[in-house]
């Protein structure tokens, strides 16, 4: 299962409807408000990045009133770990 994360920024005033509109969307697994540049943070999955493409270009970019999009695709190796030494 590939993941990702996509920060999406909506015109002014539409925020509920777009919340709505994301929840909709197959593949869309949480949606999170966020303050500052972007309006919110959705974690999206599917089989394939080709399919995580199609979810972002075909479906969430269509979403009446979303400005702009900006996709990170999860590693494979999620795993990190983090040493401290004193």
């Amino acid at each position: 299962m590939q993941e990702a994360y996509i920060l999406i920024n909506v015109e002014l005033g539409c925020e509920e409807q777009v919340r709505r509109d994301l929840k909709k969307v197959e593949g869309v697994k949480e949606v999170y408000t966020s303050y500052g540049v972007y309006d919110f943070i959705v974690k999206a999955a599917s089989d394939s990045v080709g399919n995580l493409e199609k979810l972002v270009f075909d479906n969430l970019r269509k979403i009446a009133n979303v400005r702009s999009t900006l996709t990170l695709i999860v590693s494979e190796d999620k795993t990190v770990r983090h040493k401290t030494g004193k």
